[in-house]
């Protein structure tokens, strides 16, 4: 049985974890906040390359680049992203079982020979994708991680455009979570590269075929130029998605450690209480009993 300075080293202790994770709750709240605004932010760009796009695509011309072609596929990048730090629940784990996953589907898409290369961006998926990396999948390190900034992005961004024109990729595919709100974010697989055209068709703005342009030098030079910032915008919004899902998951397993935390707190205050309570009616007992026997 727990003795009343054991309760109260106890109750001290998991109030001490309370607070903690109350103070990391407000930490991944403002961050998570951070990257919403981002998100925001990024949208009338966005917005502005595919106003452009539209405007080109709504014209009767056939646009040419390496970029939108489609070839056969010997070799495919994922591309996943995870986290560099934990306490974020199952973040990492249900984007890796998703990862697993969508291994299957491209080889079932491809055939079973298709080359995989995982390329992870999160010291927590790194870790992960190590244990199964070996000769059917491949592992490539990249100068990438939760905390890079624009710079670091756009030189990733580039140097997957330089793989797939190399052919050393001919499929380039991103896994990430995409953020709906603090409670639900969904797991994502998106391709990157080749872009699709008849995706870039689908979201032409219907608008765009009622105010014509005219496109100086040519219709396919601003193709070819809108293209790559094309990319580079959905690159961004994925890294920014997927590090609002992270911090939107660390506030809810905090909370639910707050939670858990305090329930706990209120079970040994409550058993505090009642030996506390036992130990001052002894010792009246003992008292009145003194009295009695004189």
């Amino acid at each position: 049985m727990s003795t009343l300075r054991e309760l109260k080293t106890r109750i001290g202790s998991v109030a001490s974890t309370q607070k903690t994770t109350s103070a990391m709750k407000m930490i991944s709240s403002s961050k998570m906040r951070k990257a919403t605004g981002q998100l925001q932010r990024l949208s009338p760009y966005r917005h502005m390359v595919q106003h452009v796009i539209s405007h080109l695509l709504v014209t009767d011309q056939q646009f040419d680049s390496p970029l939108i072609a489609d070839r056969d596929v010997q070799r495919v990048a994922l591309v996943v992203f995870g986290s560099d730090d934990g306490l974020c629940g199952g973040f990492n784990v249900n984007i890796f079982k998703q990862l697993l996953v969508s291994i299957n589907e491209v080889r079932e898409q491809y055939g079973k020979q298709v080359g995989i290369t995982i390329v992870p961006v999160g010291k927590k998926m790194t870790k992960a994708v190590e244990k199964i990396a070996g000769k059917e999948i491949q592992m490539e390190r990249v100068a990438l991680n939760t905390r890079s900034g624009s710079e670091d992005l756009y030189a990733f961004t580039d140097l997957m455009k330089t793989r797939f024109l190399e052919r050393t990729f001919d499929r380039v595919e991103m896994l990430y979570m995409h953020f709906i709100s603090t409670g639900k974010q969904v797991f994502t697989r998106e391709q990157l590269l080749p872009v699709s055209y008849q995706g870039l068709a689908d979201n032409v703005d219907p608008r765009a075929a009622n105010s014509p342009c005219l496109f100086e030098p040519d219709a396919n030079t601003i193709f070819n130029t809108v293209l790559p910032l094309h990319i580079k915008s959905m690159l961004q919004d994925v890294f920014i998605q997927s590090a609002a899902s992270e911090q939107s998951a660390r506030v809810m397993a905090m909370q639910a450690a707050s939670d858990n935390a305090k329930e706990l707190l209120d079970e040994l205050q409550l058993e505090y209480n009642k030996l506390r309570q036992q130990g001052i009616t002894t010792e009246l007992l003992d008292i009145l009993g003194g009295q009695v026997e004189r």
